[in-house]
């Protein structure tokens, strides 16, 4: 495996392995915060916003459906239904983990607390 990342490192031409990130927290005044670190190091502070395959799709429901003023259950509902727009399969407490960020600290929530959500929109 090392022996491919060097091949995809030290050749030109092809792309390096790398990760993005989302990134939560809460800043002192109360307000949410969520950034995105691509794998170059660059960072951007959003609202919201969607990564990885059909993110464009993601991001387009999420201009059309999110608004500051959310509550928390709207916010995981409509969370959920960004990601089913580019999930492939059934959607489960097995395969989806959805964690919540506010003034106490993150918290991820069980997979029985997912099933309940995941059942209030299939």
């Amino acid at each position: 495996s090392s022996g491919i990342n060097a091949e995809y490192t030290q050749s030109g031409g092809v792309r390096p392995f790398g990760v993005s990130l989302l990134i939560c927290g809460w800043d002192e005044p109360g307000k949410p915060l969520l950034f995105q670190c691509d794998p170059s190091g660059a960072y951007f502070a959003w609202k919201a916003t969607a990564m990885g395959k059909n993110n464009v799709n993601g991001k387009t429901f999420l201009e059309k459906r999110y608004s500051e003023d959310l509550e928390l259950e709207d916010a995981v509902h409509t969370a959920i239904l960004t990601l089913k727009e580019g999930f492939e399969g059934q959607m489960t407490e097995d395969n989806v983990e959805i964690g919540i960020c506010n003034e106490a600290g993150f918290r991820r929530l069980t997979p029985q607390e997912v099933r309940d959500y995941l059942a209030n929109i299939q």
